[in-house]
């Protein structure tokens, strides 16, 4: 009999390509929608749409599942505690986490799915008995960074069919059968925002107040809408062209949340960069690293990996000492460490020291 799999589509080409190439490979492929947010907006139901003309080119079943509670409960709810205490969170890191390798995993189990696949750039390795998280081939399209926290257990029985492929491919497979999302641009941003401003959707949720601005020398040169709006070292969208000198930019070095006031400074201060930082929460993925091991670390998605060296520290935490300055380090973002082409887990920025 054919090995069940159960493919998570999302109505992107990137999830339509897996499901076709594991199809291609024999296996007896299902679709699955998962409906993570109750809110119905435009694009959500566009990519339905999409997913019934994938599934019908395709030729497989597909189905609808509602995990909307689940995300609401465990990344929606955290996602806005983080941005009440001015931090900078990633809700895609723990939707991968407690959804996409979690209930999804289940319920296709459920349906007899022996694997479950999913359009992620990220790979699997067995070796010596062991199960490891790669990086895919494609670096800029790389997604290890978004699956740091998923655990061992997790990764079992999970199926990357992209991770050989450069994006370009997998865009020339999807024109070669004829898929209908070919051409369908990537969606960008958070996804239960859809195509709302991100700043009206998050007013929604966090009552939001006017507020000064102060520069470096301590003079108020703006007012802007809501401090949680802001991020360290963000240079666009501050509202202050009017302030600005002849081919200056102002860049944001800091935010006081209790007296909800928003720092800037008219060139890029020393103070944005650091070469060391405290990371909580740290889950390894197979292989523990031990104090003073040399590691490579992406602070965010895209980032060049970065040198650094482990210092655990107290509580489950660690020290990163990076070998070069890194730039805007904001609390809330996660640290990913690597090594070689192994993922080795990660966890969230505290603070800069």
């Amino acid at each position: 009999m054919k090995k069940r799999v159960a493919v998570g589509l999302s109505g992107g080409v990137d999830s339509a390509v897996a499901a076709l190439l594991l199809k291609e490979q024999g296996y007896e492929v299902i679709g699955i929608f998962m409906k993570n947010w109750q809110e119905e907006d435009c694009s959500a139901q566009d990519d339905y749409e999409d997913i019934k003309k994938i599934c019908a080119r395709i030729d497989i079943p597909y189905y609808t599942v509602n995990f909307s509670a689940d995300y609401w409960d465990k990344v929606f709810l955290h996602f806005v505690e983080e941005y009440k205490k001015g931090r900078t969170p990633n809700p895609d890191v723990l939707c991968n986490k407690e959804i996409k390798f979690g209930p999804f995993k289940e319920w296709a189990q459920k349906l007899g799915a022996e694997y479950i696949a999913t359009g992620h750039y990220a790979g699997i390795l067995e070796e010596d008995n062991k199960t490891y998280l790669v990086r895919a081939k494609d670096e800029n399209k790389d997604q290890t960074y978004f699956l740091n926290q998923v655990s061992n257990s997790q990764l079992q029985n999970v199926l990357f069919p992209l991770c050989a492929l450069y994006k370009s491919e997998v865009r020339e497979l999807a024109k070669e059968r004829n898929l209908p999302v070919a051409e369908k641009k990537d969606s960008t941003g958070i996804c239960f925002i859809g195509e709302r401003k991100f700043r009206e959707f998050l007013a929604g949720y966090i009552p939001m107040k006017k507020g000064v601005i102060i520069d470096s020398e301590g003079k108020i040169v703006g007012e802007h809408n809501g401090v949680f709006y802001y991020t360290l070292g963000q240079r666009r969208g501050l509202g202050l062209g009017g302030s600005t000198p002849k081919g200056g930019r102002w860049f944001v070095t800091g935010k006081d949340v209790q007296k909800n006031i928003l720092y800037v400074s008219l060139t890029e201060p020393p103070s944005l960069y650091t070469k060391l930082c405290r990371v909580n929460g740290i889950n390894y993925i197979t292989d523990k690293v031990a104090n003073g091991a040399k590691v490579l670390v992406r602070i965010r998605h895209r980032q060049p990996l970065q040198q650094a060296q482990v210092e655990l520290a107290k509580a489950g935490s660690m020290l990163l000492h990076f070998e070069t300055p890194q730039r805007a380090l904001a609390p809330g973002q996660y640290a990913v460490m690597y090594k070689d082409r192994i993922c080795l887990g990660g966890g969230v920025i505290e603070d800069r020291i």
